[in-house]
């Protein structure tokens, strides 16, 4: 139980509030206790000057009779335990109690000892001394008593009877005790009102933190506990329901992100290690497989000449022959996507390299009477690339534009020196927040390349935008309707940061702008109200133009339906049925990215594709 953290929680706060709640009451009851006992001192005060002055007339006129009746009667009150009138060597000379008149006091005692502790009696007893508290057995009631030395006034020594001295200081002390039962009765009173109270508090304090820590901190605690075990055991979809937005809440969120992050990750890794599979599968087909397809193939069309005659065997054999061809092409597809690696780079000519790669295809450009049609410009620069690669890149564009036309069509080819300024052709490949959060978003492409995920609030709206990746094209997508202008804040997916700077406005709309920073590249900049389509990027900026070759590959087939153009660099993504692998444009992909080069594709369904490729020519570009 102690080991719950809402429980540690629960136990610390209610000791505090135990701890709290019984000083605050101890010293309350002690307060109230000091100030009933100080009243009853103040009215047993009173009473002794009430006394003495009463009584004063009646000494002087030495009327003993009526001193003793005044004593007695007022000594019948049950608060007073009793009243004395002592002279100075310590007789009782009146009481109240009849059996006490005669009696001598021992000057150590206690109702004497405040005035003679140094042996003699004291000439002036301060008022604050007056007052003692004893009790005459241990289980008895507690008893006040006060002290009222009656001084030696001139009435006493010039009155007629001249009975006292002129020398003399005090002629005697009044004593009157005061019985504190029923003060000790309320201050009880007063002690178990205060013990009530208590701990209905600390119940009261103790019940309202158990439940309160229970709803916001135990249960959402319990919940991250299950959601965490669910991860532990493979349930990667699962999510923590929404746990309000305090701290908790937001841990909630961000785990929720992060399990997705997780899932999105194991599926990269899983996908990653499927490749890294197959590109031992490939190694192995190459070796185990390929040669037993040429001998299929090679024995499948010997006997396909030898049965001219036999037009339902030679149907047979040519189905043969053909699915042995295809069988081919997906282990020399598989070979392809195995063989992905740094690129060997050297300077190369990218005219020569689309020649070679026209001669390997060359054949099946006239079996399926397709015309091809080159642009090369003659004053192509030289670049720094691997030869290989490249003409991989070549080919397999242009077998997909052949499947595409199938018969009777046409495939140009073209090249072209270029000076571009960096702006819309860098792709932003890495961009985080300030706190250096991810915000590639792998999921939601834009032009086949992952987009850039941030975090939008209006004044009455939430959602996300996805920025185009590549650096001043405003592709944008917006996953919630806003309008022009009321854009309120941008912030991080995964912190909620601001990624608004507060000391910039956009240069066109005057409106404020977002920053994004690109590791070690400095910052992207927008329009945060998105009004217009305003970018900057000082660090590439600064670059100017950048040198590239360009090669367009156009056809005239069947082109690519828009919802899928965003698709065919994945890997296994095809629309050829069992005439692909889906490996040719993941390949292709692979290879241009390698080489810091960018790749673009234009379709229409029914007019045809184009596949635009760039790459600059030192073999690098900030990106």
């Amino acid at each position: 139980m102690f080991n719950k953290i809402s429980s540690k929680l629960i136990l610390v706060v209610s000791l505090t509030a135990v701890l709290i709640i019984g000083i605050y009451s101890y010293l309350n009851i002690k307060n109230q206790t000091a100030v009933l006992l100080s009243e009853v001192e103040r009215h047993a005060n009173q009473l002794s000057e009430m006394m003495k002055n009463s009584t004063e007339d009646l000494m002087m006129r030495n009327d003993r009779e009526k001193i003793q009746l005044l004593i007695e009667k007022i000594g019948k009150d049950p608060t007073i335990n009793s009243i004395r009138l002592l002279n100075k060597e310590g007789e009782i000379i009146y009481s109240s109690v009849k059996s006490d008149i005669g009696m001598m006091l021992d000057k150590k005692a206690e109702s004497c000892f405040a005035c003679h502790a140094e042996n003699k009696p004291l000439e002036k007893l301060p008022i604050n001394n007056r007052t003692r508290f004893f009790s005459l057995h241990s289980d008895s009631s507690k008893i006040l008593g006060i002290i009222n030395p009656i001084d030696n006034k001139p009435s006493c020594y010039q009155a007629s009877c001249h009975a006292h001295s002129e020398k003399s200081t005090v002629l005697g002390v009044l004593d009157v005790t005061i019985s504190l039962k029923e003060v000790e009765k309320q201050i009880l009173h007063n002690e178990i009102q205060g013990i009530i109270f208590s701990l209905i508090a600390i119940i009261s304090i103790g019940l309202i933190i158990g439940l309160t820590i229970k709803k916001y901190v135990d249960n959402p605690v319990k919940e991250l506990v299950k959601a965490t075990e669910q991860i532990a055991i493979g349930n990667l979809t699962y999510k923590v329901k929404e746990l309000g937005k305090d701290e908790l809440g937001e841990l909630a969120k961000a785990f929720n992100e992060m399990s997705q992050k997780i899932d999105e990750t194991n599926r990269q890794l899983f996908q990653s290690s499927k490749m890294a599979s197959l590109g031992q599968l490939a190694a192995g087909v190459a070796h185990e497989i390929n040669n037993p397809l040429t001998g299929v193939l090679t024995y499948s069309s010997y006997l396909l000449k030898r049965t001219n005659d036999n037009p339902q065997l030679q149907e047979d054999l040519n189905v043969i022959v053909r699915e042995t061809l295809r069988s081919r092409e997906i282990v020399k597809g598989l070979l392809d996507f195995a063989r992905q690696s740094t690129p060997k780079k050297i300077p190369i000519d990218v005219n020569e390299i689309i020649n070679r790669a026209i001669s390997v295809v060359s054949n099946q450009l006239k079996i399926n009477k397709i015309s091809l049609e080159k642009n090369l410009s003659p004053n192509l620069p030289r670049i720094i690339a691997d030869a290989n690669q490249i003409q991989q890149v070549i080919i397999n564009l242009i077998v997909n534009s052949i499947d595409a036309i199938n018969n009777n069509g046409k495939i140009k080819i073209s090249t072209s020196a270029l000076n571009l300024p960096p702006k819309g052709i860098i792709h932003i490949k890495k961009a985080v927040c300030n706190k250096n959060h991810n915000l590639i978003d792998t999921q939601h492409k834009i032009g086949g390349k992952n987009s850039i995920k941030l975090k939008i609030k209006t004044a009455t709206n939430e959602g996300f935008v996805n920025l185009d990746p590549i650096y001043g094209k405003d592709r944008h997508y917006f996953g919630l309707n806003i309008k022009h202008g009321d854009v309120l804040n941008i912030s991080c997916p995964t912190c909620d940061s601001s990624l608004i700077d507060k000391n910039s406005k956009c240069p066109i709309c005057g409106g404020p702008v977002y920053k994004i920073t690109i590791p070690n590249q400095g910052f992207l900049e927008g329009c945060a109200s998105f009004k217009v389509d305003w970018q900057r990027w000082s660090y590439i900026d600064q670059i100017g133009e950048i040198k590239f070759v360009e090669i367009v590959i156009e056809d005239t087939g069947c082109g690519i339906p828009p919802e899928n153009l965003n698709k065919i660099f994945e890997p296994f993504f095809t629309t050829k049925g069992q005439k692909g692998t889906g490996l040719g444009l993941s390949v292709i992909w692979g290879i241009v990215d390698n080489h810091n080069g960018t790749i673009n594709v234009h379709s229409e369904v029914g007019k045809g594709t184009s596949f635009t490729i760039r790459l600059p020519e030192n073999g690098e570009i900030l990106s």
